[in-house]
């Protein structure tokens, strides 16, 4: 199993030099990619939980964000390039893009751009988003009720930019006419992941569809990952498919070692999955490995847990954890 760092882009507080030490060290210890986050907006009603919306739109959790908008975080994608320069071993994504955001032509280009940068280490997250607040601050709110209609269109241009010398594409979310787009990605093709949160029917048919190389969720148990794997694989049985060769299951997941055991009774989307005791962990990561995960994105608390904290505790996993992990 692979680890992945989900870097604390967002969170109450935090510095490029503690982002910088956190990559330094997940290049260090041989992490397969480090992932930054799409937040470019905390409504003020979250703080008082009274957003649309629950966060990511998933049972369980409440109507606000985990960070205050007040707050002082970075947004995830101008990360990307900094990501490129930083490293030279490590993959890097964002996870998730939220396409409605960005012009699908303009965010084609820009990710060809970035995996030469890089000598083709980028992966490409793509979802919807859930926040209608964010896309209204983000200036698309007509986009908000066709926000999955926008994924697919913008699969369908990046997979006809990258794959022509010339291309035009006529839709409801663009309409060009035929030329050229500069460079094409390093890698053919690019490595593109999506979120799945909600249907893992629709999941499949993107997977079979474009040829997609890994799924994310987000605190997904053992359970979890073993039922979305499995509905996945009939459904995509029935499309005649299978999956990709490589194909990555993955989760974002909170984590932080303990001195003392956590309660990780199942409660939802709140269950302290990867908090707890080394031993904690330890056996859950043994269960996501049985259940078919391939790599979890080690994802720090949002406050209250110092970079140096967690530091340690990548250290800890990767020398001490995962070597017991892989054995079993």
């Amino acid at each position: 199993m692979k680890l992945a760092l989900y870097l604390p882009n967002f969170r109450d507080e935090v510095t490029v030099k503690e982002l910088e030490d956190l990559t330094t060290l997940a290049e260090d210890l041989d992490f397969d990619s480090v992932w930054t986050l799409d937040r470019v907006f905390v409504p003020e009603s979250s703080d008082r939980g009274e957003l649309q919306y629950p966060f990511g739109m998933m049972d369980g959790l409440p109507n606000g964000l985990p960070v205050i908008s007040r707050g002082k975080w970075f947004q995830g994608w101008p990360l990307l390039p900094w990501l490129a320069a930083k490293t030279t071993k490590l993959r890097f994504g964002m996870s998730i893009t939220n396409t409605p955001f960005r012009g699908p032509a303009v965010l084609a280009t820009e990710l060809a751009t970035i995996d030469h940068l890089s000598g083709g280490r980028l992966n490409v997250g793509v979802g919807s988003g859930w926040m209608p607040e964010e896309f209204a601050a983000s200036s698309v709110p007509h986009l908000f009720p066709r926000r999955h209609a926008h994924v697919r269109d913008t699969l369908e241009i990046f997979k006809g930019i990258w794959e022509n010398d010339l291309y035009e594409h006529h839709s409801e979310f663009a309409d060009f006419e035929l030329g050229g787009f500069g460079h094409k990605p390093l890698q053919q093709p690019l490595p593109i992941f999506f979120s799945g949160l909600k249907d893992p029917k629709r999941s499949a048919k993107r997977i079979a569809k474009y040829g997609l190389n890994g799924w994310i969720g987000i605190q997904d148990s053992p359970e979890d990952i073993k039922r979305w794997k499995a509905e996945m694989e009939r459904e995509l049985n029935e499309l005649g498919r299978g999956f990709p060769d490589g194909f990555e299951m993955c989760s974002m997941i909170w984590t932080v070692i303990t001195d003392e055991p956590l309660d990780q009774t199942a409660n939802g989307k709140v269950t302290n999955l990867l908090a707890g005791t080394a031993q904690q962990i330890e056996d859950r990561l043994k269960a996501y490995k049985e259940a078919g995960m391939t790599m979890p994105l080690i994802w720090p608390p949002f406050r209250d847990v110092p970079t140096s904290k967690t530091m340690d505790d990548l250290k800890r996993i990767t020398e001490e954890i995962m070597p017991k992990v892989n054995a079993s």
